[in-house]
């Protein structure tokens, strides 16, 4: 197995995390944001794979931790990784790598792919969740964990499912353009 990356897996990975940033742009506003970001995560694992998927995934984070604006709303610093939605954008590395070892333990079949994407996407709402309820108690006091669903999972389900199944249907057709 190859420990390096060529010069093109670079270049793939840079393009990838620049679409989560611009994915992250499309926007609206809530008290978790509405935002293309999962769809583009999705759609840089499926095209990508796990192991270059969730550097492109890590890139646009540390992106996001040094103040390049590239999270909702045009934000960026390490305070935004730290308020309430820090968690869910935390969590995006935690679907990368659940989705990487799905992919090098049991192949890169359209099962595997989509099975990767749920289980690491209710990951990252349950990391996202309770980083959520830990930031808003120290903020604003306690809530209970039903409101914080309500708030910051409930909602997103549908669309989050949505996105996935665009972004497994896309990143089926572009992968074969992207080795």
């Amino acid at each position: 197995m190859k420990s390096k990356f060529r010069v093109v897996d670079l270049a793939y990975i840079a393009v990838c995390a620049a679409l989560i940033a611009v994915c992250s742009w499309i926007s609206i506003p809530a008290t978790v944001p509405f935002t293309l970001q999962t769809f583009a995560v999705f759609a840089v694992l499926g095209i990508l794979g796990g192991k270059r998927g969730t550097v492109a995934v890590c890139i646009y984070i540390l992106l996001g931790a040094i103040g390049i604006p590239v999270f909702a709303g045009f934000t960026g610093g390490i305070g935004i990784l730290l308020g309430t939605t820090g968690g869910y954008i935390v969590g995006f590395i935690f679907m990368g790598l659940i989705y990487w070892f799905a992919e090098s333990h049991f192949g890169d079949r359209l099962f595997v792919r989509i099975l990767a994407m749920v289980v690491g996407l209710l990951v990252c709402y349950a990391f996202g969740t309770a980083w959520f309820l830990l930031v808003y108690t120290r903020n604003s006091g306690a809530i209970a964990v039903g409101t914080a669903l309500s708030w910051c999972v409930f909602p997103f389900l549908l669309p989050d499912f949505a996105k996935m199944a665009l972004a497994v249907t896309l990143s089926g057709r572009v992968k074969k353009f992207v080795h």
